[in-house]
């Protein structure tokens, strides 16, 4: 039941999820967290794991919540269900490319889209900003805690650098920022 059950969540997932996978991630957020299937910090870690990973990021987090609900063939059943609606999608979209290429009501589509997928993006990244930068919650003390300034200092310290110096290799970021959090961890035995 449970392998049905996350091919079906994953394929409409994919299937009414347009921008790409930071896009899908209200959209998972909503689903497995509402079935219960993993709990936010989970989901946190999920999140990170997939963009250090190698893969696209929608597929990498269906795999991860596939084979944490269902094992190996969970997984597959995920990822699966998470790809087939763009396969599809795609197959049409060449079959009749020509035709769609110049139609208006494609670019008015389009045009709509657009400012919704950035504001999917933005939800998402308010999201997880708030169970990164306030675990707790949004409390008086959390201003006095070590983890909240070691988050802050490492997203302003990867945002200027993104920002700055275009160049910058992410998974060089990321490596940066595992080690930093390891080492402060380990030296301020902050909290798991």
């Amino acid at each position: 039941m449970i392998l049905l059950e996350l091919f079906w969540t994953f394929f409409k997932i994919g299937l009414f999820t347009f921008g790409g996978g930071y896009a899908m991630l209200p959209m998972i957020q909503s689903e497995v967290l509402a079935k219960q299937w993993i709990n936010h910090e989970t989901l946190i870690n999920f999140v990170a794991v997939s963009e250090s990973t190698p893969g696209p990021f929608a597929i990498n987090m269906a795999t991860f919540i596939g084979t944490e609900m269902g094992g190996i063939l969970g997984g597959m059943v995920a990822t699966l269900g998470v790809v087939l609606p763009s396969f599809i999608v795609i197959l049409i979209v060449a079959r009749f490319f020509e035709k769609f290429r110049d139609s208006k009501f494609v670019r008015w589509a389009m045009s709509g889209l657009k400012p919704a997928v950035i504001g999917l993006i933005g939800a998402a990244i308010i999201s997880i900003g708030k169970t990164v930068f306030f675990p707790n919650g949004f409390t008086a003390n959390v201003f006095t805690s070590a983890p909240f300034y070691l988050s802050l200092a490492l997203f302003i310290i990867c945002t200027v650098l993104i920002l700055r110096f275009k160049k910058i290799h992410p998974i060089l970021l990321i490596c940066i920022s595992a080690a930093v959090g390891i080492a402060a961890g380990y030296a301020l035995q902050l909290p798991v």
